[in-house]
């Protein structure tokens, strides 16, 4: 009966084969070549379910399963050093030095491929033609049905042999890359699938030997059992370490495009009244279905947010550069005088109050004392009422730039936080605050 694990490890690499099969369909070589190497192995590993094997075995020639496994795993160390290399060419054309690393790397992937269909012919020679046709079916492993037969010493000398082989130059390739890689998530990552690779040497080597000695002299049943239980074992670590190594990295790449899509959708609601008020300068404009229904917003949100024509990155930075080019643009047609009131109804009305109820993004150093919060909580609440209002009031001709302060920030980043906070004093102005500010218009500021 198969292990219950040997189906947690298929659904890992399965799960993981469908999810970067969109990258692998875009037709580049890296990752096209862990989408195959993902593939291969989750196809390998359904042949060691009882299911896998039993759909097989219906074509009529016995341990056909396990060929097509080995065969597998052959294809699978394959593409994975062409993964490898595939990402030392990146680093290369990037600028970094061409070290040891890399030309071991590169040495082994001129010849993989030959060494690779070499390996698998002759051992589907060997398998046809080598190993007796008539061993005993209700033997539980494919060595305990061969065991004393040279030919099987062959067979399964040049498979571990070929895997431990390329199973070793990863974990050297990832252990060395461990070394230098920054953030947590990527730097734990490969130091686990280099573990990972560590124990599947590990287990090259010892079913090596073992197949070595069992194809030359039977073994013992018990001492057949004893290898066969520990060495699953190291197999199932290696592919657990490797399997969860592969996926962690992405979960750093999936908390900062969250985090990202977190800002823009804060962002959204400032960002789509400035584009409607000035739609020559934006890129894409925003999605106005159903106008004036409050039940379409969120769709409307959604779609501007999540849309596929840009990445999420991208996306952000285009807000924060459409909603300063919005500003300037409101600047021409806002009433003079407008901002200098705004600042004082902040002021009047406490704004950093609210600003600390909405979590304060972007937030300023940590040894800023109290006096400095309450001055820039009380600045964004003052530029949230400046833009309101002068979207109401932008209908006249434009005219000379009314006073609005500039950017803050040296960086997108700095601009970003600093609109974030903008944003969330945005939301909670209200209409009758816009038409006390600009009936204020006519009073000295």
């Amino acid at each position: 009966m198969t292990h219950a694990l040997t189906y947690v490890i298929v659904a890992l690499l399965m799960l993981q084969a469908l999810w970067r099969a969109p990258a692998a369909l875009r037709g580049r070589t890296r990752e096209r070549s862990l989408w195959g190497t993902l593939t291969a192995m989750s196809l390998a590993w359904l042949l060691r379910t009882d299911p896998g094997r039993q759909l097989v075995e219906r074509v009529g020639v016995h341990d056909l399963a396990t060929l097509l496994k080995h065969v597998l795993v052959i294809a699978a160390m394959t593409a994975l050093l062409r993964y490898v290399t595939a990402i030392d060419a990146a680093a290369l054309r990037s600028g970094a030095p061409a070290g040891r690393r890399i030309r071991v790397t590169a040495a082994a992937h001129r010849h993989i491929i030959a060494i690779s269909a070499v390996t698998s012919a002759v051992m589907a020679a060997v398998f046809l033609l080598g190993l007796r046709r008539t061993a005993e079916p209700t033997a539980p492993e494919f060595l305990d049905r061969h065991t004393g037969e040279p030919a099987v010493a062959l067979y399964m000398g040049l498979f571990y042999l070929f895997s431990g082989s390329l199973i070793a130059l990863c974990a050297y390739q990832w252990g060395s890359k461990a070394r230098e890689a920054r953030g947590p998530a990527l730097r734990g990552g490969l130091w686990m699938m280099t573990a990972g690779m560590v124990l599947g040497a590990l287990y090259a080597a010892i079913r090596l030997v073992y197949s070595v000695l069992a194809g030359l002299h039977p073994v013992s049943a018990g001492h057949a059992a004893a290898q066969e239980a520990f060495t699953e074992v190291v197999l199932d670590c290696c592919f657990l370490l490797w399997g969860t190594g592969v996926v962690l990295p992405v979960t750093q790449a999936a908390g900062n495009r969250y985090r990202t899509l977190r800002k823009t959708v804060k962002l959204h609601r400032m960002w789509r009244d400035l584009a409607l008020a000035a739609p020559d300068l934006v890129a894409v404009p925003p999605s106005r279905l159903l106008p004036g229904s409050r039940a379409a917003v969120p769709l409307n949100t959604a779609r501007d947010v999540l849309s596929r024509t840009m990445t999420p990155e991208f996306r952000l930075g285009r807000y924060i550069t459409e909603i300063r080019d919005a500003i300037l643009e409101l600047r021409r047609r806002a009433p003079e005088g407008l901002y200098a009131r705004a600042l004082a109804m902040a002021g009047r009305e406490g704004g950093p109050g609210r600003e600390e109820q909405e979590g304060q993004q972007g937030r300023l150093d940590a040894g800023e004392g109290r006096e400095g919060r309450d001055v820039h909580g009380t600045e964004a609440r003052a530029q949230a009422l400046w833009i309101r209002a002068a979207l109401t009031a932008a209908g006249g001709p434009a005219g000379p730039p009314a006073e609005f302060p500039a950017g803050r920030g040296q960086s997108l980043a700095d601009e970003g936080a600093w609109l974030l906070r903008i944003a969330a004093a945005y939301a909670e102005v209200t209409h009758y605050e816009v038409v006390t500010l600009l009936a204020e218009e006519s009073q000295p500021a």
